[in-house]
């Protein structure tokens, strides 16, 4: 019995001093001398856009079919146009009549019309010209009895009624050489920037009839054929966007000030062995998470991580959305990829 307690003395000591040499062995190679590279694992961020029509109609054409490679402002689809033709013709017909208004209350009455006012306020004058004569004439022949009291009347009627007519000439030529109000010029330009409103938006919705790509991508998936009746914001495309290459990695809290962004970073995939990618880190997250799944382990279940971005260069296409990935951050410096 003594010689088993012996031994098993023996066997606790010698573990003992292996956890030490464990313990100690890792305080040297953190702390004793610096780290050559840091190694992190991620996969390929998967970045897609739904892309729609922004109005209602009927499909005309689908010109791209789903893997096709597209580059930003390609033709992906086409509407029947018809009635969105009509409507920025209408909306042109009714600016051009609002223009036309608005150029004719800015340059005034026509000559023609001034011209006659003229004319209306020289046989206004004369008029009353000879009613005052003639009030006179009568007032004159009234003093002496001559007359009676009623044709003084109708004489002083006269004279009141030419006098308020050459006024009314006089104040409509005055309108007609001083141009229309300003109230109405400005009514007018409204209605104008109105109309030509109305213009931009028919262009637009026009142009909306065109479904062009916004980005450098691969058609994922193709939801809708021709003729078909969509609805604006129906998804016609899923695009799965390519250019830049994306990276979401994951690094530990005692790790986070090895990281900076702007690092060069190498990046290996299983697609492509004994290959690494150029890349470089563009944003860690403020925000502490949870490990997430795809990197879990038994150790590490509940330590705190960053969420790192890594943009990589990546002509061939190799990397694929979703792809796992390794990403090594040197740090010391290290000759510049070739």
């Amino acid at each position: 019995m003594s010689v088993l307690t012996s031994r098993s003395l023996k066997l606790a000591v010698l573990l003992l001093c292996l956890v030490g040499a464990g313990a100690l062995l890792r305080h040297v190679l953190h702390n004793g001398r610096p780290r050559e590279a840091l190694v992190l694992y991620g996969n390929v961020d998967i970045r897609q856009v739904d892309l729609a029509f922004r109005v209602d109609g009927r499909i005309s054409d689908v010109l791209v079919d789903e893997g096709d490679r597209i580059r930003a402002g390609d033709v992906l689809a086409t509407l029947d146009d018809d009635l969105l033709r009509q409507s920025r013709d209408a909306a042109a017909a009714e600016l051009a009549g609002q223009q036309a208004r608005l150029t004719q209350l800015e340059r005034g009455y026509r000559v023609e019309e001034v011209a006659q006012a003229r004319a209306a306020v020289v046989a206004a004058a004369a008029v009353a010209r000879n009613a005052g004569i003639n009030l006179r004439r009568v007032e004159a022949l009234r003093a002496s009895n001559a007359v009676s009291q009623k044709d003084l009347d109708n004489a002083r009627s006269r004279d009141t009624e030419a006098a308020a007519q050459l006024r009314s000439a006089r104040d409509k030529l005055n309108m007609l050489t001083s141009g229309y109000r300003e109230e109405e010029v400005l009514a007018q330009r409204a209605a104008v920037d109105a109309a030509r409103a109305q213009l931009d938006r028919a262009r637009t919705l026009l142009g909306d009839a065109v479904l062009r790509a916004p980005q450098e991508g691969v058609i994922l998936t193709r939801a809708r054929e021709k003729g078909a009746i969509v609805q604006a914001g129906q998804t016609v495309y899923t695009l799965t966007l390519t250019n830049p290459v994306r990276l979401r990695a994951y690094v530990s809290e005692p790790d986070l000030g090895l990281v900076k962004p702007g690092m060069a970073v190498r990046v290996a995939v299983d697609a492509a062995p004994g290959r690494t990618f150029p890349g470089t880190v563009g944003f860690i997250s403020p925000t502490a998470e949870f490990t997430p799944k795809s990197v879990e382990t038994m150790d590490v279940r509940t330590a705190l991580v960053y969420r790192i971005r890594v943009q990589v260069r990546d002509p061939e296409n190799v990397m694929r959305q979703g792809m796992p990935v390794t990403i090594t951050l040197p740090l010391s410096p290290v000759p510049e990829a070739r």
